[in-house]
């Protein structure tokens, strides 16, 4: 078996290629120079891997990228993510693609997040997308808020067996969920704190900025959480939240990583809040075996002093059986880790500013 990572930058995609060991990689590009490549997917459910990108360009737009021969040509997307005729919107970011399952065991789904926020769907592999309407459509949606990089949808959390149910969070407005196919969808932010509302009003129903959700495919009810300011973990799909903060340096990040194979062990990149570097210029990860309730600090071999940061999508575990985590920081270097986060490696360096990272066994 060999391994494939995507690293997107602001100035074009690259792609790593290692064997088993991830010890030494042949990396390529720039594909789509000069264009923010801020979504990429490694999709594993076919015969033939197929790669997808998400680049922006500043003459052509937006658009959605494949591949089916590992990056060695792309092929773009005929019915890219596009808002229908009579909306006054136009999509201006593709800020996350992933898979999903497909209706009545059909073809697997894929997902796409967009800037402004829009989650599209589609069920011909890529080709043609159509808008989750009735969530563009949400009462709620005039009140969204825009964070520091904009308002998207950055994180789709298909449901791993039930076409019907999936998981989005948007910075700003929070956690959204469907049951129903996305015929209906329904806040879940139910203990998220907002650390910059007024007092007294600091638990709303919806408008909390959050970072980034994962959850383990084997606990799907199971969720845990990065906010602007809180760290959660969620037994219940969302319907509520605790605090798993405690013992952090800090309770502000942008990435959450789940161990690929361990739902109870998990990953975050902790940040000073002003400054949005690691405290005291010292990056680690921190990590926790037992979903929260106690964590520490690990990273051996990452920059020291460090001050960029990780941002949420540059942080993901690849699917081995001895599971590497890799970790792109915004000075151009992607470090990977084969020991659970203990001990670090340069996979790539001297890159632009990274914002996604995604690796698979191919």
């Amino acid at each position: 078996m060999a391994t494939v990572l995507m690293v997107g930058t602001r100035k074009g995609l690259w792609i790593g290629h290692s064997d088993d060991a991830r010890e030494e990689w042949k990396i390529s590009g720039p594909y789509f120079g000069l264009q923010e490549v801020y979504s990429c997917y490694v999709d594993t459910r076919g015969d033939t891997p197929r790669l997808y990108a998400g680049p922006a360009s500043t003459w052509l737009g937006p658009q959605v990228q494949h591949s089916d021969d590992l990056g060695e040509t792309w092929t773009e997307s005929p019915g890219d993510p596009r808002f229908p005729e009579g909306l006054d919107a136009s999509v201006e970011r593709v800020w996350q693609i992933t898979g999903g399952p497909g209706p009545d065991g059909g073809p697997g789904a894929v997902w796409a997040g967009t800037e402004p926020g829009a989650v599209f769907t589609s069920y011909d592999g890529g080709e043609t997308f159509a808008l989750q309407r009735a969530l563009w459509d949400h009462p709620h949606r005039p009140e969204w808020g825009a964070g520091y990089g904009g308002q998207a949808f950055h994180t789709l959390l298909p449901h791993p067996t039930d076409p019907n149910s999936a998981l989005v969070a948007i910075s700003t407005g929070g956690v959204y969920a469907t049951t129903d196919g996305g015929t209906s969808w329904e806040p879940r932010n139910q203990g998220i704190r907002v650390a910059f509302a007024p007092e007294g009003q600091e638990f709303p129903e919806f408008g909390q900025c959050v970072h980034k959700v994962t959850r383990h495919p084997s606990r799907p009810d199971r969720l845990y959480l990065q906010n602007h300011g809180g760290v959660y973990r969620s037994d219940d799909e969302a319907r509520s939240w605790s605090s798993i903060a405690d013992g952090l340096p800090s309770d502000f990040g942008f990435p959450v990583v789940v161990h690929p194979h361990q739902p109870d062990t998990l990953f975050v990149f902790p940040l000073e809040g002003e400054m949005r570097c690691p405290p005291e210029g010292i990056a680690r990860v921190w990590r926790s075996r037992d979903a929260g309730e106690t964590w520490e600090g690990v990273g051996a071999g990452l920059p020291d002093p460090c001050y960029v940061a990780v941002v949420r999508d540059a942080m993901c575990a690849d699917d081995h059986e001895t599971t590497g985590l890799y970790a792109g920081f915004r000075n151009g270097e992607v470090l990977v880790s084969t020991d659970d986060g203990d001990s670090w490696r340069v996979a790539v360096e001297n890159l632009p500013d990274v914002v996604c990272v995604r690796a698979a066994r191919v």
